[in-house]
């Protein structure tokens, strides 16, 4: 059974910094492409970045590139996203998910406020 578990979600100002963590489980991690998506409140999930499996090729959503970063550690079955220079609209339940599946995990609350 795949198991996603994403923390290190917060309270940011605009402007601050973030980084998410999701451990995986019960697949192997290291074949699969891993991706973030979010979701704002009252609209839908919103893709946000993918890492190849390798963690060669790295693809991000228009309203995130250069601010957001992501990687991987296939040794911990770890997906990360470095979330920098954040901005109101990023507050949003961050999830994981692998290739081309809907998220598992419960998600991890960001909230960009001043």
């Amino acid at each position: 059974e795949v198991q996603l578990v994403e923390s290190g979600g917060g309270l940011a100002q605009p402007g601050g910094s973030l980084r998410l963590s999701c451990e995986a489980s019960g697949f192997t991690f290291s074949n699969f492409v891993m991706n973030w998506v979010r979701q704002a409140p009252g609209k839908g999930l919103e893709w946000v970045s993918s890492i190849t499996p390798a963690g060669v090729s790295t693809t991000y959503a228009a309203s995130v590139k250069g601010r957001f970063t992501i990687s991987r550690d296939n040794a911990k079955n770890t997906l990360y996203l470095q979330m920098n220079a954040l901005e109101f609209e990023d507050t949003a339940v961050y999830y994981c998910s692998v290739g081309g599946d809907q998220p598992v995990g419960q998600g991890t609350q960001v909230t960009v406020s001043s």
